[in-house]
């Protein structure tokens, strides 16, 4: 769906709301933020008032943290970039504050200083390409999370290098879902869905007390496809994965979760690495930095980490699970691998 399409259909339901019975319960409702399409799910408690307090929240995050909004702290940081130190939000200091707190655990797996390679590659805009060795090598020093410097007590972030250039995509949106999960809570709704283009959180419990059912996607399938389901309670379900932005040149698929260390698409046999974890932002950042370290090394890092759990999806088809992982698998073209 375009997106002019997408917010033309918006529109008309809205305008059907006010006309009709905006004191009715909404069961759901979905809006364009952050990129993709978000849709809050309240069931027998959804007031209007709390859809627009959650996408209001929402849009005020995007605002803040998006690269590509002109005047959004990000976008301040990196026009800063190697002049001088940026006064942020609160709530951007925090989450690059726990960004380079996963940079650090992950080995610089994750990392939230990959914005000149994501420019450089450009993927999801109309025109991505395959940059040359020699553009790569320019920038990848420029990716080096260590040279991010915060400041608790002014609350400022400086970039050290000039063109030096922070991406806030693989951690922001998880940020979003937990802040929108905090509205739910204080306004005592028992159950609830949050799913934001693929981040879902999980809130309270179905009527009937059994667990929430959260499709895996299928990552050589159609959006909605799935792998199998995991069932979880009060839980955050991440996944990473070649489906979700790439584009093809001479025969061959890239996609858009970069390594830092050698500047092109991560290549070590996973199609997807999906997180499975208590705080969305944390599975956010956990679900990126597993997909570049490969599986090996990203199960000793989620193992370590009290109520994590990993599905890691390869070329081949198989599947590996973590510890605490309630998996069903439904589609046998796929099979899980037993160590």
């Amino acid at each position: 769906m375009s997106r002019n399409l997408f917010f033309s259909v918006f529109l008309f339901f809205v305008l059907l709301c006010v006309t009709t019975s905006c004191s009715q319960a909404i069961a759901s409702q979905s809006e364009f933020a952050l990129a993709t399409v978000c849709t809050i799910t309240l069931y027998d408690k959804g007031k209007p008032q709390v859809y627009r307090d959650i996408f209001n929240r929402i849009r005020e995050i995007e605002n803040r943290m998006s690269v590509h909004i002109q005047g959004s702290d990000a976008d301040r940081i990196n026009k800063s970039a190697g002049i001088e130190a940026v006064k942020v939000h609160d709530d951007v200091f925090e989450v690059i504050e726990r960004a380079l707190y996963y940079a650090e655990m992950s080995g610089g797996a994750f990392d939230p200083t990959v914005g000149p390679l994501v420019s450089l590659w450009d993927i999801g805009s109309e025109q991505p390409r395959v940059p040359s060795q020699t553009e790569i090598d320019q920038v990848l020093p420029l990716i080096d999370w260590q040279q991010v410097e915060l400041n608790q007590e002014s609350k400022t972030v400086f970039l050290k290098k000039p063109g030096m250039a922070l991406d806030l995509g693989a951690i922001a949106k998880g940020y979003a879902a937990d802040e929108a999960a905090a509205i739910i809570r204080q306004e005592r709704i028992p159950r609830a869905i949050i799913d934001l283009g693929g981040n879902i959180v999980a809130v309270g419990e179905k009527p009937d007390k059994t667990l929430w059912r959260i499709g895996i996607q299928n990552p050589l399938d159609i959006r909605g496809a799935h792998i199998g389901i995991v069932q979880v309670r009060e839980k955050t379900v991440v996944t990473s994965g070649v489906y979700e932005r790439f584009f093809e040149a001479d025969g061959k698929q890239y996609h858009h979760i970069f390594s830092p260390f050698d500047g092109y698409p991560a290549a070590n046999g996973l199609l997807s690495a999906t997180i499975i974890a208590d705080a969305s932002m944390d599975a956010d950042a956990l679900s990126t930095a597993a997909f570049v370290m490969g599986y090996e090394k990203a199960r000793l890092l989620i193992e370590s980490l009290e109520g994590a759990a990993g599905i890691f999806v390869f070329e081949d088809l198989s599947i590996c699970i973590t510890r605490d992982v309630d998996f069903i698998l439904s589609d046998d073209d796929f099979w899980v691998a037993v160590d």
